[in-house]
Parts: structure tokens; sequence; C-alpha cells
């Protein structure tokens, strides 16, 4: 069975990085020594861009955040709801 693809990306998840920085006056360098991820890592999640992503790496950045999982990630139909 080979995964699920929709027009609306790779992977129809959309990481809403950019919004919850904005919201925390927060910059991606600041988050990067908060979670201990490389900035480039960040940027490509940010981007819609990353492939996967561990699951301690996306707790520490909800730590980071203050967040739930699902302000981060939201599935590509649903991007307009989690406003």
């Amino acid at each position: 069975m080979s995964p699920a693809i929709d027009d609306d990306g790779p992977s129809g998840i959309h990481c809403r990085l950019d919004e919850l920085l904005a919201e925390r006056g927060m910059t991606l360098t600041r988050l990067s020594e908060l979670v201990g991820v490389s900035i480039v890592n960040l940027s490509v999640l940010k981007n819609d861009r990353a492939r996967a992503i561990r699951y301690s790496t996306l707790a520490a950045i909800c730590r980071a955040l203050e967040c739930e999982v699902g302000d981060l990630l939201v599935v590509q139909g649903e991007v307009s709801a989690a406003r």
C-alpha cells in the first residue's frame, strides 16, 4: 500500500510554526536554542517540506511554544479552522 498523497501537497499536513512563532514574538533562532534542533531542520518543518518528525522533537517544540500538537500541525483542509 502506498502513502496517501492529495492535491494539497505531499503529506496534506500543514505546519503552523510561522504563525505560532509570530503570536509568541519568538524567532526561529530562539526556538532552535530552546529545542536543540538546527535552524535548517526547523526551517524545513516550517516550510512544509519535512517528511517526518520525531515525537521527542515534536514534544520539545510544543513545550517551547506552550501549545498542543494540533495547534502546530493541521490537516491541509483544516488550516482556516485552526485560526
